[in-house]
Protein backbone atom coordinates (compact mmCIF):
# COMPACT_ATOMS: atom_id res chain seq x y z
CA UNK A 1 0.00 0.00 0.00
CA UNK A 2 1.38 3.38 -1.03
CA UNK A 3 0.84 6.24 1.38
CA UNK A 4 0.01 9.49 -0.39
CA UNK A 5 1.84 12.69 0.50
CA UNK A 6 -0.62 15.48 1.32
CA UNK A 7 0.23 19.13 0.64
CA UNK A 8 -1.47 21.79 2.76
CA UNK A 9 -1.32 25.22 4.30
CA UNK A 10 0.66 24.81 7.54
CA UNK A 11 -0.87 25.47 10.95
CA UNK A 12 0.82 26.97 14.00
CA UNK A 13 0.75 23.51 15.62
CA UNK A 14 3.11 22.33 12.83
CA UNK A 15 5.90 24.68 13.95
CA UNK A 16 7.69 22.17 16.19
CA UNK A 17 7.58 19.37 13.60
CA UNK A 18 8.87 21.78 10.93
CA UNK A 19 11.72 22.75 13.25
CA UNK A 20 12.61 19.07 13.68
CA UNK A 21 12.48 18.49 9.90
CA UNK A 22 14.82 21.41 9.22
CA UNK A 23 17.19 20.03 11.88
CA UNK A 24 17.36 16.78 9.87
CA UNK A 25 18.05 18.62 6.61
CA UNK A 26 21.66 19.70 6.95
CA UNK A 27 23.11 22.00 5.71
CA UNK A 28 19.97 24.14 6.08
CA UNK A 29 20.33 26.98 8.56
CA UNK A 30 18.34 26.07 11.64
CA UNK A 31 15.79 28.50 13.01
CA UNK A 32 14.32 28.72 16.48
CA UNK A 33 11.15 26.76 17.15
CA UNK A 34 9.41 30.11 17.60
CA UNK A 35 10.55 31.25 14.15
CA UNK A 36 9.16 28.08 12.56
CA UNK A 37 5.92 28.51 14.53
CA UNK A 38 5.59 32.06 13.12
CA UNK A 39 6.28 30.78 9.61
CA UNK A 40 3.47 28.23 10.03
CA UNK A 41 1.14 30.87 11.47
CA UNK A 42 1.85 34.37 10.12
CA UNK A 43 3.20 33.15 6.76
CA UNK A 44 0.94 30.11 6.35
CA UNK A 45 -0.63 31.32 3.10
CA UNK A 46 2.81 31.72 1.51
CA UNK A 47 4.24 28.46 2.88
CA UNK A 48 3.43 24.82 2.22
CA UNK A 49 3.75 21.68 4.32
CA UNK A 50 3.91 18.07 3.11
CA UNK A 51 2.77 15.25 5.36
CA UNK A 52 2.91 11.53 4.79
CA UNK A 53 1.12 9.30 7.26
CA UNK A 54 0.74 12.39 9.54
CA UNK A 55 4.53 12.95 9.57
CA UNK A 56 6.02 16.19 8.22
CA UNK A 57 8.22 15.24 5.26
CA UNK A 58 8.49 18.61 3.52
CA UNK A 59 8.16 22.32 4.17
CA UNK A 60 8.69 25.46 2.15
CA UNK A 61 8.58 28.84 3.83
CA UNK A 62 8.05 32.00 1.88
CA UNK A 63 6.55 35.45 1.91
CA UNK A 64 5.55 38.20 -0.49
CA UNK A 65 8.05 41.04 -0.46
CA UNK A 66 6.39 44.04 1.22
CA UNK A 67 7.86 46.49 -1.31
CA UNK A 68 7.17 44.27 -4.36
CA UNK A 69 3.97 42.31 -3.81
CA UNK A 70 4.35 40.65 -7.21
CA UNK A 71 7.38 38.78 -5.82
CA UNK A 72 7.31 35.64 -3.68
CA UNK A 73 10.53 35.12 -1.72
CA UNK A 74 11.27 31.51 -0.82
CA UNK A 75 13.08 31.42 2.50
CA UNK A 76 13.73 27.70 2.92
CA UNK A 77 13.00 24.40 1.24
CA UNK A 78 13.23 21.31 3.46
CA UNK A 79 12.57 17.77 2.25
CA UNK A 80 13.09 14.74 4.47
CA UNK A 81 15.73 12.28 3.29
CA UNK A 82 13.01 9.68 2.75
CA UNK A 83 11.36 11.89 0.10
CA UNK A 84 14.38 13.24 -1.77
CA UNK A 85 14.43 12.48 -5.46
CA UNK A 86 10.64 12.13 -5.65
CA UNK A 87 9.96 15.60 -7.03
CA UNK A 88 8.28 16.67 -3.79
CA UNK A 89 10.01 20.07 -3.63
CA UNK A 90 8.87 20.95 -7.16
CA UNK A 91 5.32 19.77 -6.36
CA UNK A 92 5.27 21.94 -3.23
CA UNK A 93 6.48 25.01 -5.12
CA UNK A 94 3.92 24.56 -7.89
CA UNK A 95 1.15 23.96 -5.33
CA UNK A 96 2.12 27.15 -3.55
CA UNK A 97 2.16 29.22 -6.74
CA UNK A 98 -1.35 27.98 -7.67
CA UNK A 99 -2.98 29.29 -4.47
CA UNK A 100 -5.38 32.21 -4.57
CA UNK A 101 -3.06 33.98 -2.09
CA UNK A 102 -0.52 34.17 -4.94
CA UNK A 103 -2.77 36.24 -7.18
CA UNK A 104 -0.60 38.91 -8.78
CA UNK A 105 2.68 37.07 -8.14
CA UNK A 106 4.75 37.00 -11.32
CA UNK A 107 8.27 36.74 -9.86
CA UNK A 108 9.95 34.33 -7.46
CA UNK A 109 13.18 35.00 -5.59
CA UNK A 110 15.38 32.98 -3.30
CA UNK A 111 19.01 32.92 -2.25
CA UNK A 112 21.30 29.92 -2.67
CA UNK A 113 24.92 29.27 -1.76
CA UNK A 114 27.18 28.44 -4.70
CA UNK A 115 27.71 24.81 -3.64
CA UNK A 116 24.04 23.89 -2.99
CA UNK A 117 23.56 21.68 -6.05
CA UNK A 118 20.13 20.44 -4.98
CA UNK A 119 18.66 23.95 -4.72
CA UNK A 120 20.23 25.06 -8.02
CA UNK A 121 18.70 22.02 -9.72
CA UNK A 122 15.32 22.62 -8.08
CA UNK A 123 15.03 26.27 -9.08
CA UNK A 124 16.41 25.65 -12.57
CA UNK A 125 13.72 22.96 -13.04
CA UNK A 126 11.09 25.35 -11.70
CA UNK A 127 12.12 28.09 -14.15
CA UNK A 128 11.90 25.54 -16.98
CA UNK A 129 8.43 24.38 -15.81
CA UNK A 130 7.25 27.99 -15.61
CA UNK A 131 8.89 28.81 -18.97
CA UNK A 132 10.44 31.82 -17.25
CA UNK A 133 13.95 33.25 -17.26
CA UNK A 134 16.27 32.63 -14.31
CA UNK A 135 18.79 35.30 -13.34
CA UNK A 136 21.43 35.02 -10.62
CA UNK A 137 23.71 37.51 -8.92
CA UNK A 138 25.77 37.71 -5.75
CA UNK A 139 23.57 39.12 -3.03
CA UNK A 140 24.51 38.51 0.59
CA UNK A 141 28.29 38.34 0.63
CA UNK A 142 30.24 36.21 3.06
CA UNK A 143 32.45 39.02 4.34
CA UNK A 144 30.06 41.98 4.19
CA UNK A 145 26.94 40.24 5.54
CA UNK A 146 28.08 37.15 7.44
CA UNK A 147 31.48 38.13 8.89
CA UNK A 148 32.90 35.18 6.92
CA UNK A 149 31.00 32.57 9.00
CA UNK A 150 28.56 31.75 6.16
CA UNK A 151 29.05 31.36 2.43
CA UNK A 152 27.89 34.04 0.01
CA UNK A 153 24.23 33.74 -0.91
CA UNK A 154 23.34 34.22 -4.58
CA UNK A 155 20.04 35.88 -5.45
CA UNK A 156 18.00 33.81 -7.87
CA UNK A 157 15.16 35.59 -9.70
CA UNK A 158 12.66 33.63 -11.76
CA UNK A 159 10.14 35.45 -13.88
CA UNK A 160 8.08 36.98 -15.03
CA UNK A 161 5.76 33.99 -15.29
Amino acid sequence: MTIKTELAVPKSQDGYAVNQLIGRCAPLDENSIYCNLLQCDHFAQTSVIAKKDAQVVGFISGYRLPTRLNTLFIWQVAVDQSERGTGLATKMLLDLLERSAMEGVSMLETTITKDNEGSWALFTRLADRLKAPLEKSQHYESEAHFNKVHDTEWLVRIGPF
